[in-house]
């Protein structure tokens, strides 16, 4: 298949972070839609398509809800510039929504194409179901992330982390590593001309193949937990 993304997309993204106005963008919102917004539906659905079969809870309904705004929530930010400078798409659990738990995630900048899933923000009820979670069944995420396949595409797991395990678990409990964690995070970062090759599409829907056990791992203690606050997780 061809490309989904062409070169006048990176060149749209650098464009804008440069001149990142309402006076510039109004003007090139259709470039805009076409170069990089509708690229990205085609590829929400083609990564949907998956899901439904492989991980129905994580589809959507129509592809374009996966897709995050290009408008920036300015009103507590001390940064007015009024657009993100990358395009991205979220699949979260739609039991849990876009503000509690581990999601698959996908941003596209001038300088970057990311692949990803995990657990970015956690409120501390999140967190410490999570770490329960960890504590009794650690060698199930060891072993979902030493397989082969998963850690030659995404490395070790990334994220923050507290200085010490929490003290109701104790230094020495075997998952004291992954306890004492804020974030559990995978992420592929790939040059932005990877989006341009024939194949991209079709190894980045493997690549989510390989994170749904990981995401899976982490919202399982989550279920039927309702979002009070907090921002989209990934």
């Amino acid at each position: 298949m061809a490309a989904l993304f062409t070169p006048a997309a990176l060149k749209f993204l650098a464009a804008l972070k440069k001149n990142n106005k309402r006076e510039w963008f109004q003007p090139r919102k259709e470039e805009f839609d076409e170069l990089l917004r509708n690229p990205l539906v085609q590829f929400a659905g083609m990564v949907n398509n998956m899901l439904l079969k492989a991980a129905p809870d994580y589809a959507v309904l129509e592809p374009a809800k996966a897709l995050n705004r290009i408008y920036r929530d300015i009103r507590f930010s001390a940064d007015k510039t009024p657009y993100q400078t990358h395009v991205s798409m979220l699949f979260p659990n739609s039991k849990l929504g876009k503000k509690v738990g581990a999601a698959l995630y996908f941003h596209l900048s001038a300088e970057e194409a990311m692949i990803a899933a995990g657990m970015y923000f956690g409120e501390t009820r999140e967190l410490q179901a999570v770490r329960q979670h960890l504590a009794e069944n650690h060698a199930d995420l060891r072993a979902i992330l030493a397989a082969k396949p998963l850690k030659q595409k995404f490395g070790e797991l990334q994220g923050e982390s507290l200085q010490k395990c929490p003290r109701q678990f104790g230094v020495d409990h075997p998952a004291a590593d992954l306890l004492k964690r804020k974030q559990w995070l995978l992420h592929a970062n790939l040059p932005a001309s990877a989006v341009l090759t024939e194949n991209f599409a079709t190894d980045a829907i493997k690549a989510f193949q390989l994170l749904i056990p990981f995401v899976k791992f982490l919202n399982e203690p989550l279920k039927g937990m309702a979002a009070v606050t907090g921002e989209a997780r990934l």
